[in-house]
C-alpha cells in the first residue's frame, strides 16, 4: 500500500518525500525536511486517512519520542534540520497522507 507525503508551507519551510510504499507489516520511514527551523519551533505530525478529516498524531522537538497508534516513533535530528516518523508495523488502515508542519 502507498503512504504519501505532502509538502507543508508555513513560517518555517518544510519539504517532504512524494510519496512512500510498503508491505503491511514491514517498517517504513517518512522524512522530513525544515531547514529553516528555529531554536524554539517544534515539529508537528498529522495524517489525512481516506475519507476522513486530518488527524494530529504528536508533536517533538528534539529527540525521539514513541507513538501507540500507528505504533512507532518520530525521531529528530542533532541538528534539528531534518526529522522522521517511522512506522514500526504498518498495517491497511495505516494508508494515508502524512503531513509534517513547523
Amino acid at each position: 500500500f502507498f503512504l504519501s507525503s505532502a509538502v507543508t508551507v508555513g513560517r518555517a519551510q518544510v519539504q517532504q518525500e512524494s510519496s512512500a510504499e510498503t508491505t503491511e507489516g514491514i517498517a517504513i520511514s517518512i522524512n522530513c525536511s525544515h531547514p529553516t527551523i528555529q531554536v524554539f519551533d517544534y515539529i508537528y505530525w498529522y495524517r489525512l486517512l481516506p475519507g476522513r478529516g486530518p488527524e494530529y498524531l504528536e508533536f517533538i522537538h528534539k529527540g525521539f519520542k514513541a507513538l501507540r497508534d500507528p505504533p512507532g516513533r518520530l525521531l529528530v535530528a542533532k541538528d534539528r534540520l531534518s526529522s522522521a516518523l517511522w512506522l514500526d508495523s504498518p498495517r491497511l488502515r495505516d494508508a494515508a497522507v502524512y503531513y509534517c508542519a513547523v
